[in-house]
């Protein structure tokens, strides 16, 4: 299959990538030059090697060209794209045309517009996990160290608050201590909110990561690893949360083993189809 991988930051990427190529697909990497790290390139140049071509954010209608010209008809979004970006684009006419018809610029209206004009022009993208089903978080307690029952009833709490706040395409992570909200996140990312939270209340707190009520496994799927954990350190978190099957470890084997390392907790929360907490 001819392949097209669009690539914002982090190893996800990388990743996806070299899942690909397991697979034989044929790769052509649009790479996002605010974003993407330059050693993309070398992994790019890897056997077999892989066509990547750069573009600035708002780059909408090169990046459509670039594939269209490719031949590929299917697409994986692989890595992150800051959110405070999106206010500083110098967008294109095909970019314009879609920013126009937002009535909200928050993650999901904007990237399923993206989504909605690939598909109009016979792009389709697929499920951003599709190389990396290993990787998704299994459920329950994932490390050497259980949980205490005050973080077990901070998770719980944890739970309602962060689904909601997700609901809202707010954030989708929150730190608590105590029943208590300490941090919510925003346009920040997970490991300034877990800093901030730690500046507030010290050690002790449970970190919640969750996937949206009806998360869109093609774009935004939650995504953690070992600078994760490293965060939670130097806060003095003691607990992570993340949904299973829904929330990719980038970091693999590693992940766990320095949680177990650092005596933290890491758990899989089981949810249903319809994003229900099954626990």
């Amino acid at each position: 299959m001819k392949l097209g991988l669009i690539a914002g930051n982090g190893r996800f990427p990388f990743l996806t990538l070299e899942g690909a190529r397991r697979l034989g697909h044929d790769v052509t990497i649009v790479a996002i030059r605010e974003e993407t790290s330059p050693a993309l390139e070398t992994a790019a140049a890897g056997d077999p090697p892989a066509d990547l071509h750069w573009v600035s954010l708002g780059q909408l209608g090169k990046c459509i060209a670039i594939l269209r010209d490719a031949g590929v008809t299917r697409a994986v979004m692989a890595g992150q794209v800051k959110h405070t970006k999106v206010f500083g684009i110098v967008p294109d006419l095909t970019a314009l045309k879609v920013l126009s018809r937002l009535d909200t610029k928050n993650t999901d209206a904007l990237i399923t517009a993206v989504a909605d004009v690939l598909a109009d022009q016979g792009i389709h993208l697929e499920n951003s996990t599709t190389f990396l089903q290993p990787l998704l978080a299994k459920s329950g307690v994932l490390t050497r160290r259980s949980l205490s029952d005050d973080e077990r009833a901070d998770l719980d709490f944890g739970y309602r608050m962060a689904d909601a706040i997700a609901g809202l395409d707010v954030g989708q992570t929150i730190v608590v201590k105590d029943r208590a909200v300490v941090a919510v996140e925003a346009m920040e990312g997970t490991d300034a909110v877990i800093a901030r939270a730690g500046a507030l209340v010290g050690p002790g707190s449970c970190v919640v990561k969750v996937a949206k009520p009806a998360q869109d496994m093609r774009f935004d799927v939650p995504v953690v690893g070992v600078p994760t954990l490293t965060a939670m350190c130097d806060a003095g978190a003691r607990v992570l949360s993340v949904d299973a099957g829904r929330t990719l470890v980038l970091d693999g084997e590693a992940f766990y083993q320095s949680a177990d390392e650092h005596q933290l907790t890491v758990v899989g929360r089981e949810r249903g189809d319809d994003g229900v907490d099954q626990q």
